[in-house]
């Protein structure tokens, strides 16, 4: 028992169970072939019956208990709209990845509108978990633990994912089994447990890998072939939405009736307390990566803010419904703020902010993807994201789901972010010094190349004049 806030949590921590690692199987077609999907080593059939057994979980009950503490003014407006719903619990819900930022962001709301939610991670939310909702710690790779907290589920959330950016790409068995091998898990405790809904966060990435895109909808783009992804995460995330599009349909144990499941594909998340993705911007701007642009310079890309997300799974769960006909069944969308920008304009004034003189030289960019010999990390896929345009519509789901974004600030949340950033962790001098390697890299490359041309021009006036 710990003690926090004068509340008391109980934390259990399930015992986790990698499932075996997947070997992919590429192939150069847009589509991708899910029947021998089932065949796969990773794939945990139908599981068998589990007993059931005391609570083993941080559970919620007014004012009583807490997971951690929270006094951002985010986490005070959770917790006075908790007041709202107090009275019979609108139905059950699980969010996996329910610890993360967006997953977390989603419980609560779902919480506050009258849910009984399950907040499911291995790690733990960053403020106080709401009234009505209960976390537990556990991994979704663990299938026991999973189907004994999915009891009386109505839908399932599934947000949670593994290798996004950073050292956790280069692990790609744990990617997979995470990507994957959770996500095969979620697919059969929804179908064992009799979950009629699933709702699966997506991303951009299964439809684009360096390649323009402009305005693209859900019919014109196809899935990027699986040996085409130029990172692990997002082919991984490919094959895990199309297990999820395989399994719409698939008879619920029980009652007899159909899973109908559903895939929402946003593209940058930002908002309050965001710290992945304008984080991850902002340390690149910091350690002088965008002192050169790359490639197209009139590049275009969409965001999508936090709420406008949670808006759109909410809806989404909805179009699940008898009520709405089904719509959404077996669907994927394209989720983002409506609007397309380009990250460089945008960026523009914030470099006089943290005292960066504007970047003035356009590189190729073949010649920044280089930079990955001497820095084996997410910088490819950065560099692909702000290089090349990629924008989507998102009429489909405005027909659907009703989807209609509300206009946000992506500079408020920059101005936010600024005031608000922590400081550097212990590891930041060091990844200074190998980006300042990256930036006399590529000057370097730009000097041979510009002595190449001008070698080549002088050979060729020499003997052709």
């Amino acid at each position: 028992m710990t003690e926090s806030r004068g509340s008391l949590c109980q934390v259990k921590q399930f015992p986790c169970q990698s499932v075996p690692i997947c070997r992919l199987q590429t192939n150069g077609h847009h589509g991708h072939n899910i029947a021998h999907l089932a065949q796969q080593p990773w794939v945990i059939h139908p599981a068998p019956a589990v007993a059931s057994g005391p609570s083993v979980a941080v559970r919620n009950r007014v004012n009583t208990a807490t997971a951690a503490t929270c006094s951002s003014p985010d986490c005070v407006a959770s917790r006075l709209g908790e007041e709202k719903h107090r009275g019979v619990p609108k139905g059950k819900v699980v969010v996996t990845g329910g610890g993360g930022y967006f997953g977390f962001r989603l419980g609560r709301q779902l919480a506050n509108e009258g849910f009984s939610v399950i907040l499911l991670d291995l790690n733990k939310p960053p403020c106080d978990i709401p009234d009505g909702a209960t976390f537990y710690q556990s991994d979704i790779r663990d299938y026991s633990s999973l189907y004994k907290v999915c009891e009386g589920v109505d839908c399932m959330f599934h947000t949670a994912s593994y290798g996004m950016s950073g050292p956790e790409q280069l692990r790609k068995e744990q990617v997979e089994s995470v990507n994957i091998g959770g996500t095969n898990n979620v697919i059969n405790v929804c179908k064992e447990r009799s979950i009629p809904r699933l709702v699966y966060t997506s991303t951009i990435n299964v439809v684009f890998a360096g390649k323009p895109i402009v305005d693209g909808d859900e019919a014109s783009v196809p899935y990027v072939p699986l040996d085409a992804h130029i990172d692990h995460y997002s082919r991984t995330k490919a094959i895990a939405e199309q297990m999820v599009i395989a399994a719409n349909g698939g008879s619920l144990k029980g009652c007899g009736g159909p899973l109908c499941t559903c895939i929402l594909r946003p593209c940058g998340i930002y908002g309050p307390q965001e710290r992945r993705h304008l984080h991850r911007v902002m340390m690149n701007v910091e350690r002088r990566l965008f002192s050169f642009r790359f490639g197209d310079p009139r590049a275009q890309m969409n965001w999508v803010h936090v709420d406008n997300l949670v808006l759109a799974h909410r809806q989404a769960a909805e179009a699940l419904t008898l009520k709405r006909s089904c719509v959404a069944s077996g669907q994927a969308y394209f989720i983002n703020d409506g609007v397309s920008v380009n990250l460089f304009e945008w960026l523009m004034p914030l470099f006089e902010k943290l005292g960066y003189s504007q970047p003035l030289i356009n590189l190729p960019v073949s010649l920044v993807y280089s930079a990955e010999a001497i820095n084996a990390s997410s910088l490819p896929l950065q560099v692909r994201n702000i290089a090349v345009s990629h924008t989507f519509k998102i009429d489909k789901a405005r027909r659907d789901l009703g989807y209609s974004p509300k206009p946000y600030s992506l500079a408020d949340s920059v101005e936010q972010y600024l005031k608000s950033r922590p400081t550097g962790p212990k590891g930041e001098k060091k990844q200074k010094q190998k980006t300042t390697l990256i930036f006399f890299f590529l000057m370097l490359c730009l000097i041979l190349c510009f002595h190449h041309r001008r070698s080549t021009a002088l050979y060729i006036k020499f003997h052709f004049d």
